[in-house]
C-alpha cells in the first residue's frame, strides 16, 4: 500500500465542517472525512511545529528529551525505515523551520523539494522596505512581514500562492512515480501567518473592509486589536483555511485521476491551533522583544483534526478513542507492512480503524517541551475521558519557559506569572467544551487521578527523573490562583 501523509500547519479543528463548522467552507476535507476514519479525539503532543514534526519522523513523545532543534542524527527516523524496506520516499514541503538551518526533516527520504519563501524565509531581497499591512505594534515581527512581502512580491495569482505551488508539486510529482511503492509526505505552513490568501477568498467572509490587515498578530492579548480589525483578522484566517482546502482538493483530485486511490491510504492532519480571541488572547505562546513564556493549551490549540482515507477502509466513520502524532509514524509502517522500531512509543491506529479494538490509551498529553531544563510553570495538558487538566508542575529553573526580563519591561499584552506558578486548572469537557469553568477546586479528586495518570505516563515513556521530579507534585508551594481567570470569559 502506497501512503500520502498531508499536513496543514496550525489548522483549527474548529474551522473544519468535517467537525461542526458551518461559516468556514472545506467542501474537500469535508468529502475527504466521508471516505475516511475520522479521530474525534486527536490532540497534539510535542508543541509547536519542529516538536511535532520531530513526533511524526520518529514515532516518539519527543516532548520528554528534545525542543525547538534539529532532528537529532541518531534518532530512527520514518522515511530511513520505508527507504530500507524498499520504497520510494518523497518530502515536499513549503515549512520552512524544518529545513532551514540545518534541521534536517528530509534526512532519509529518497528525494525531497523546498517550496520556498513561507514566513521569515531568506529567500528574496527586493523590494528592501515593502509597507507593512497594519501598524507595526500590531505585529509580531515586523521584519519577519517585511520578509514575507518580499518573498510574495511576484506573486501574480493563486496558483503562485505557497500552499498551491507545493500542492502542485505534488500532484506532479505522483504523475511521475505512480507506477513505484511510495510514501509521499506533502508539509505546508498555511493557514500558518501571515495570512495573505487572495482578495477573493477574503471576500467570502468580510467583503468591503477597508481597515489595517493585522496579518501577523501579535501572539499576547488582543487589546491592541479594535473589534473590528479583531473579527477582520479571524476573517483572514478563515481565507486561509479555504484556500488551504481548495488546493489540498487538487492534490485529491490528481491522486484520483491517477488511479491511485484503490492502492493508496491518504492521512490528514495539523500540528496544533492558534487563538483568535478567546480569553483575551492572539497567538499560542506569549511573545515580546527579548522574552517569551507559555500560553496554556486549551482546545482551540491542543485538539486538532486527524482523518485517514483507507482503500478499502469503511468510509465515514468516526473514532472517539485518543490517538496523537506520534502514533502516526507506527499506523504508516503498519498499512505498509513494515515492522515497527522498538524506538516508536506510539501506537497504530490501523487495529482501531479496522475494528479489531477500540481502544489506543487511557489519556492524552499536550505540552511544549519538559526537556529543555527542569522548568516548573510550562502548562501540559492532559486529557482523559471527558475532563481536561492544565498542569503547570512545580518551581523549577526555568519559571514559565524562558522568561528573559524584568517584570518592568514586559509589555502589557504578555499575561506571566512573576513569582511561582500558576494553580491547576480542571474542565469537564461534557457540561463545558469551551473551558470556562475551572472546577479544579471543587474536583479536586479528579484532578489528583489525571495528574497520577500522567506522571505515570511519563515514567513509562522514560523519562528523566532530573526533569521528571518537578512533574510529580499536584500542587506547587506557591500558587497564582485565577491569574488567567479574567481570560476564561
Amino acid at each position: 500500500m502506497n501512503v500520502i501523509l498531508v499536513i496543514t500547519d496550525t489548522m483549527r479543528r474548529d474551522h473544519l465542517g468535517l467537525y461542526g463548522c458551518e461559516r468556514v467552507k472545506t467542501p474537500n476535507l469535508d468529502r475527504l472525512a466521508e471516505q475516511s476514519c475520522v479521530f474525534e479525539n486527536a490532540y497534539a503532543a510535542s508543541f509547536p511545529t519542529v516538536p511535532n514534526r520531530m513526533d511524526v519522523m520518529t514515532g516518539r513523545f519527543t516532548f520528554i528529551e528534545a525542543g525547538w532543534q534539529p532532528l537529532p542524527r541518531d534518532a530512527t527516523v520514518l522515511a530511513e525505515v520505508l527507504g530500507a524496506a524498499g520504497y520510494t520516499t518523497m518530502m515536499i514541503a513549503d515549512t520552512p523551520h524544518i529545513l532551514a538551518n540545518g534541521y534536517l526533516f528530509q534526512r532519509g527520504f529518497s528525494g525531497w523539494e523546498w517550496i520556498r519563501g513561507q514566513e521569515n524565509d531568506r529567500w528574496r531581497t527586493a523590494p528592501a522596505d515593502p509597507p507593512l499591512p497594519a501598524d507595526a505594534s500590531k505585529l509580531r515581527h515586523p521584519p519577519t512581514v517585511k520578509q514575507h512581502l518580499r518573498n510574495t512580491a511576484t506573486r501574480r495569482g493563486e496558483q503562485d500562492c505557497f500552499c498551491a505551488r507545493t500542492m502542485q508539486t505534488a500532484c506532479d510529482w505522483l504523475a511521475e512515480n505512480r507506477d513505484r511503492d511510495f510514501f509521499l509526505y506533502v508539509d505546508t505552513f498555511d493557514p500558518h501567518e501571515p495570512w495573505d490568501a487572495p482578495q477573493s477568498y477574503v471576500d467570502m467572509y468580510d467583503p468591503g473592509y477597508a481597515g489595517e490587515q493585522v496579518t501577523y498578530p501579535v501572539y499576547g492579548k488582543c487589546d491592541y486589536m479594535t473589534p473590528r480589525e479583531l473579527e477582520h483578522m479571524r476573517a483572514l484566517y478563515a481565507a486561509e483555511v479555504s484556500l488551504v482546502d481548495a488546493w489540498v482538493g487538487r492534490l485529491l483530485e490528481r491522486v484520483e485521476e491517477l488511479g491511485l486511490l484503490d492502492d493508496t491510504a491518504i492521512i490528514y492532519t495539523t500540528d496544533h491551533g492558534f487563538y483568535h480571541g478567546e480569553r483575551g488572547w492572539t497567538g499560542k505562546t506569549f511573545i515580546w522583544e527579548g522574552g517569551s513564556a507559555d500560553m496554556p493549551l486549551y482546545s482551540e490549540v491542543a485538539r486538532i483534526p486527524l482523518m485517514v482515507r483507507l482503500p478499502q477502509g469503511e468510509h465515514g466513520r468516526r473514532l472517539r478513542c485518543f490517538a496523537q502524532p506520534p502514533d502516526l509514524m507506527p499506523t504508516i509502517l503498519d498499512l505498509m507492512g513494515v515492522a515497527t522500531p522498538p524506538t516508536v512509543q506510539g501506537m497504530s491506529l490501523v487495529p482501531v480503524m479496522s475494528g479489531a479494538r477500540d481502544f489506543t490509551r487511557p489519556l492524552a498529553v499536550s505540552t511544549p517541551s519538559l526537556a529543555i531544563a527542569p522548568s516548573g510553570g510550562r502548562p501540559t495538558t492532559i486529557t482523559e475521558g471527558d475532563w481536561s487538566l492544565i498542569y503547570y508542575g512545580a518551581p523549577g529553573g526555568q519559571l514559565m519557559s524562558h522568561l528573559s526580563r524584568a517584570v518592568d519591561d514586559i509589555p502589557r499584552h504578555a499575561v506571566v506569572p512573576t513569582d511561582g506558578v500558576p494553580e491547576p486548572e480542571l474542565y469537564d469537557l461534557e457540561h463545558d467544551p469551551a473551558q470556562k469553568y475551572n472546577v479544579y477546586r471543587e474536583s479536586r479528586d479528579i484532578a489528583v487521578k489525571l495528574h497520577a495518570d500522567h506522571v505515570h505516563f511519563l515514567e513509562r515513556l522514560g523519562m528523566s527523573e532530573e526533569f521528571l521530579a518537578h512533574r510529580r507534585q499536584l500542587e506547587p508551594d506557591t500558587i497564582l490562583g485565577g491569574l488567567f481567570d479574567e481570560h476564561l470569559g
